[in-house]
């Protein structure tokens, strides 16, 4: 079972009823494949399997472990399957050797385990959530454990698991938002790489379908192209359909205002708050929660202690956006709280900025804007890194200043944010830096689409005559991104998509706008080299 975190009774559902396939690409296509020989004849020791926020990458670890305990998966391949979740071993700063690290997501014993692992290591599956939490400074030289009853800090043991110096025979499946270099050199081999892209449209059909039981509301919902695609991310297609069951009656304005991540955000936590009681004015109840959601930012974690919840002044046992667990600590369990799931803690923060007043907000962004610059790096994988949540949040803060957008919340709390004008104006400045390295354009009009307003993107973008997006990777949801900012500027007259993983579908999102370029490049399909 899983929690429906919004409901609040905290009501758990049936893991493998609510579960729909997700697409995954390169060299494997389904679950049961992944461990499965190549074309050679070898078997990968580790599979990584990348995928952006939301695509059901933690999700999908549980019902391979629900699976593989059913019977259903792997279960003559594997005799036993441990889950590591990084963001919680990131807690743990007491030395700890192999068995004790097993130990700790499960109810077995470290002697137990030892016994195990002593019998058929070659049977051992470990599924690593989250490796993109860690932080490996591969210039540091660090003499790791080499026996597994060899104690050390939790990401000393984890790495010489990751890398093979314990426990070699072992198979591991490692999630993370981003392939990143210094992460796949962690790895033991021979590795496989994999993607998980989301849904297709046939499984957002068929999420619908099971959510509402029936064929209308995904037939409604057809007639919003981005909005349709928007739902390839298995979180935003979660968002959508529970804010439509309870706006049944008015299914088909929801849909229609619903252009945008932010929007889909912002309707999702008005949903929530219109439908459940609070003692808190809701005002008061944001502030707090986005007082939370930048005090986990600055100290990288999700896990948040009833300490720190405490001086927000949030009552945790009535917010439905906080979600109780507990941490392991040594031998005792430690209540924690944390938001239903990080990108929520992104919203937040970028709501809390923008419900400061003038002063407060105008120093949060621009150190928000000097943390941006100092990262460097904008292009995807960097914005899609836990560790690294800058970007996302200055996305968030772009969509929130889009009045359209965040009118169903702001006119709850009866909100006007003051200083728009000039935080656009900030935000213009933050975005001509940013577009002008390579790679970087794409955040700088996510962002820009975030804000859909037409006459700031033409000031953003006035003196582009041309856009080189060349070997950045374009998913659909980016597609509908760049034709928004294309239609606003039709003076860019040369496009450059090479490389960009196009198909016949984001061809088909594009088109509109590719028919106004003098000059376009292009691989698609099947490897053909497009020139107009």
């Amino acid at each position: 079972f899983v929690a429906e975190y919004n409901l609040p009774s905290d009501e758990r559902v049936d893991l493998a009823t609510r579960y729909t396939e997700p697409v995954i690409i390169q060299r494997s296509k389904e679950i049961d494949q992944l461990f499965s020989p190549d074309s050679d004849g070898n078997t990968p020791k580790t599979v990584i399997l990348s995928g952006d926020s939301g695509r059901g990458k933690s999700f999908m670890l549980q019902k391979i472990m629900l699976d593989w305990a059913s019977g259903e998966l792997y279960s003559e391949n594997f005799d036993v399957v441990f889950l590591l979740k990084c963001e919680e071993l990131k807690c743990a700063v007491w030395m700890m050797n192999l068995f004790g690290l097993l130990s700790w997501s499960c109810s077995l014993t470290s002697d137990q385990i030892s016994q195990i692992l002593e019998l058929k290591p070659e049977k051992v599956l470990i599924l690593i959530d989250g490796i993109d939490e860690l932080s490996f400074d591969p210039h540091i030289q660090i003499l790791l454990p080499t026996n597994p009853l060899q104690k050390a800090l939790p990401m000393d043991t984890l790495r010489s698991l990751l890398n093979g110096l314990i426990l070699p025979e072992s198979f591991l499946l490692v999630i993370t938002r981003s392939a990143a270099d210094t992460e796949i050199n962690l790895l033991k081999g021979p590795l496989r790489f994999t993607e998980i892209m989301g849904f297709s449209e046939r499984g957002v059909q068929e999420y619908f379908q099971k959510f509402f039981q029936d064929d209308k509301t995904y037939e409604s919902l057809k007639a919003n192209e981005s909005l349709l695609t928007a739902c390839s991310v298995p979180l935003l297609c979660w968002m959508v359909c529970f804010c439509l069951k309870k706006h049944l009656t008015d299914d088909d304005r929801v849909m229609r205002e619903l252009k945008t991540t932010t929007s889909i955000y912002v309707l999702f936590v008005s949903t929530l708050l219109e439908h459940h009681g609070h003692s808190q004015s809701v005002l008061s109840t944001l502030k707090s929660l986005g007082l939370l959601a930048e005090e986990g930012m600055k100290k990288q974690q999700a896990f948040l202690d009833e300490k720190c919840v405490a001086k927000t002044g949030l009552d945790p046992a009535i917010s439905m956006f906080l979600y109780k667990d507990s941490l392991k600590r040594k031998n005792r369990q430690v209540p924690v709280f944390k938001f239903m799931h990080f990108s929520f803690q992104e919203f937040f923060t970028g709501l809390f900025y923008v419900l400061l007043d003038e002063n407060q907000s105008w120093g949060k962004v621009r150190e928000l804007l000097r943390s941006l610059k100092s990262k460097g790096i904008i292009s995807r994988p960097c914005p899609e890194r836990r560790s690294n949540p800058v970007p996302s949040v200055m996305m968030f803060l772009c969509g929130l200043l889009n009045e359209k957008a965040s009118s169903s919340l702001f006119e709850m709390i009866k909100w006007t944010v003051p200083h728009t004008i000039k935080l656009k104006t900030d935000l213009l400045e933050s975005v001509l830096t940013v577009r002008r390295q390579h790679g970087c354009e794409l955040f700088a009009l996510r962002c820009l689409y975030e804000l859909q307003d037409e006459e700031f993107v033409r000031r953003a973008l006035g003196d582009w005559v041309s856009m080189n997006l060349s070997k950045v990777s374009l998913r659909s949801t980016d597609c509908w991104v760049l034709l928004y900012c294309l239609q606003c500027c039709p003076h860019i007259r040369y496009l450059n998509l090479m490389y960009c993983d196009l198909t016949a579908e984001k061809l088909k999102i594009l088109q509109p706008a590719l028919c106004m370029c003098e000059t376009l490049r292009s691989v698609c399909l099947h490897g053909e080299t497009l020139k107009k």
